[in-house]
């Protein structure tokens, strides 16, 4: 793979996708290059700077001009994809105000394995649950972005399932759930 042949593929899929990319979709891109072949070019474009290596297995476009805030969402997306994962924990309560700080993470509960992840771009936690899709859809939001958001009731029950530290929640709020 040629570098420059290689920057522009990526910039062309640039305008369709989002700049996060697995293994496999870079196959996809790169369909003459054979597993060994793909595996050094994309060391030698993590090493010049064109890809940024977020978790093994995905890469982010370095030189997107689409990579936005959202980015370390696209990355969890793409490392469980296949699974449903949402906004929830800390992460969700923070953006409803009910916890005031903002967390250092990014918090998902996901039908895959569980796990915590550090990229270039933030901490990925995934914490697992077993409820059934239907549920997930019902209790989470569409909110524009590459993820769903648990409603405030979601993301204070999996919070408590889960037995994490409600100190940092509102008080008033736990309050008006009983």
């Amino acid at each position: 793979m040629r570098q420059v042949e290689a920057i522009r593929r990526l910039m062309d899929s640039d305008r369709v996708r989002p700049p996060v990319f697995t293994k496999s979709d870079l196959a996809k891109i790169f369909p003459e290059d054979g597993p060994p072949v793909l595996n050094a070019g994309l060391n030698r474009l993590v090493q010049n700077g064109v890809l940024v290596r977020a978790v093994n297995g995905v890469y982010v476009n370095a030189l997107s001009p689409n990579q936005g805030a959202d980015v370390v969402e696209h990355i969890a997306r793409a490392m469980r994809r296949g699974h449903h994962s949402y906004l929830s924990l800390e992460s969700a309560l923070s953006e409803y105000g009910v916890i005031s700080q903002i967390p250092m993470r990014l918090t998902l509960m996901t039908t895959g394995r569980r796990g915590e992840y550090s990229t270039p771009f933030g901490v990925i936690e995934f914490t697992h649950t077993a409820r059934p899709v239907p549920e997930i859809i019902d209790g989470t939001v569409d909110v524009g972005r590459p993820l769903r958001l648990a409603t405030r009731e979601t993301a204070l029950r999996d919070l408590k399932r889960v037995g994490r530290n409600l100190e940092l929640v509102d008080g008033s709020v736990l309050d008006e759930e009983h």
